[in-house]
């Protein structure tokens, strides 16, 4: 089987996201086009519009982006979405142009980047927290064995986990011990995703 769905999310034979990223965009966009009487109401103010976008659009965009291998492309499709989205409903168009820093300060909005990376730790350490025996566990320890085709080593979930990790001076068994307390992870987590 080439791909499936699972849980709402698109499991594909190579692993990559690309194809899930994809119909969580077309997903969240029919959900944005379902509010466009919300969008176009002068009535109702454009803090409650932010949050019933955050709410019913963002939520349906990043479903399962925890478990994404984020690159640049991805991320990109990601941010263009979601500026295109803002635009509309803070009602700016051309001629007026404005930077994305200014439209994200508008909306009081982050980087998505960002957010997938603080929501993908956030789901690290609830993993984390669970009993020694949970297959959730388990698996963030798994080792697979076999051996590697020839080349470049691909990007992986797991790896990107460990690089972020290092940057910030930290191995993976010091991850698992900050994840015990929950002052110096949210520390961490902070210094992680600025």
């Amino acid at each position: 089987m080439e791909s499936f769905v699972y849980l709402g999310s698109k499991v594909t034979k190579d692993g990559g996201t690309t194809q899930d990223v994809a119909q969580r965009i077309q997903k969240a966009n029919g959900a944005f086009v379902q509010l466009y009487p919300v969008w176009r109401n002068n009535k109702v103010s454009t803090r409650t519009k932010l949050r019933i976008f955050r709410s019913n659009v963002k939520a349906v965009l990043l479903y399962g982006s925890e478990a994404w291998k984020v690159t640049k492309i991805t991320t990109s499709k990601l941010q263009v979405f979601v500026n295109r989205c803002l635009r509309r409903i803070l009602n700016i168009h051309w001629p007026e142009v404005i930077s994305n820093e200014e439209l994200w300060r508008r909306a009081e909005e982050i980087e998505i980047s960002t957010q997938i990376k603080r929501r993908k730790w956030n789901w690290i350490v609830h993993t984390l927290r669970k009993g020694q025996d949970t297959i959730e566990r388990e698996v963030m320890d798994w080792n697979p064995q076999g051996q590697w085709k020839t080349g470049r080593p691909k990007q992986t979930w797991r790896r990107s986990v460990h690089n972020e990790a290092l940057r910030e001076g930290k191995s993976w068994n010091e991850v698992k011990q900050l994840a015990r307390n929950r002052i110096r992870w949210r520390r961490f987590v902070d210094a992680l995703c600025p």
